[in-house]
């Protein structure tokens, strides 16, 4: 069954602005890791609502056609909340469907959480100082690697300063379900791979500087990507999906 959990918000005499925070999968510890996460980035006049899509729906979404089931399980369930609601997150790292059919359908923001990294990853490379600084994706499955890269690259307009996705061979699902010890090692090895300087001899090859957590179920890896670009002699700024979407949304709401 769908659920729907509003988070407390502080009392106040204003009427608190409100997040949809939309895992479109059926997993609901999914949704639940998400609240700690996301609860202390809301300004005392903020509350989030959280939905998680319905049985009917993938436990994982783990390919295109899995987001492409996951919209048409969840699209009839949302469109009644999104009056209701100041902003929308889909806590899913792709290029989600759910994303432009929501936005054709409210005037409040909407973003994924795919598109909300790259936005922070870029304004973090400009900070850096590094010319031609690259961010990078470590996500899921295999199947992942070229679907995000196809996404990031309509977002860019080209490849930019994106230096690529490398994959752990765990479903989103399965994060939660390994032990701790084989999901580091993982997280590790798809790190190194993607922060080190590329192939030899490979001209314009460099290892990426910012590194984006490509799944919304890796929110809490961020000391475990850090320490593996340690590593290997770098020193990385990591980018959660879920904290870069709800601090855009959070920036937009009543100003736009």
């Amino acid at each position: 069954m769908t659920a729907l959990h509003p988070t407390p918000s502080t009392p106040s005499t204003a009427i608190p602005r409100s997040l949809l925070i939309i895992n479109p999968n059926s997993t609901t510890a999914m949704t639940t890791a998400l609240v700690p996460i996301i609860t202390p980035l809301l300004p005392p006049s903020f509350r989030a609502t959280y939905f998680t899509g319905p049985p009917s729906s993938p436990p994982s979404i783990n390919n295109e056609a899995d987001s492409t089931a996951s919209a048409t399980a969840c699209l009839p369930l949302l469109l009644p909340l999104l009056a209701s609601h100041d902003a929308v997150l889909i806590a899913c790292y792709s290029a989600h469907p759910l994303v432009p059919q929501l936005r054709a359908r409210t005037a409040a923001p909407v973003i994924g959480i795919l598109e909300a990294s790259v936005y922070f990853s870029l304004a973090l490379l400009g900070a850096s100082g590094a010319a031609g600084g690259k961010f990078g994706i470590v996500t899921t499955g295999a199947a992942w690697e070229s679907l995000l890269a196809t996404a990031v690259e309509e977002l860019l307009g080209g490849k930019g300063r994106f230096a690529g996705v490398t994959s752990t061979g765990l479903d989103a699902d399965q994060l939660h379900r390994v032990g701790r010890e084989e999901l580091e090692a993982r997280m590790g090895e798809a790190t190194r791979k993607l922060v080190g300087e590329g192939e030899e001899g490979k001209e314009g090859a460099q290892g990426a500087e910012v590194v984006c957590l490509g799944c919304a179920g890796m929110v809490g890896l961020r000391e475990v990507v850090e320490q593996a670009a340690k590593e290997v002699g770098k020193s990385v700024k990591v980018v959660d999906g879920v904290e870069a979407g709800v601090g855009v949304l959070v920036g937009m709401v009543g100003r736009y």
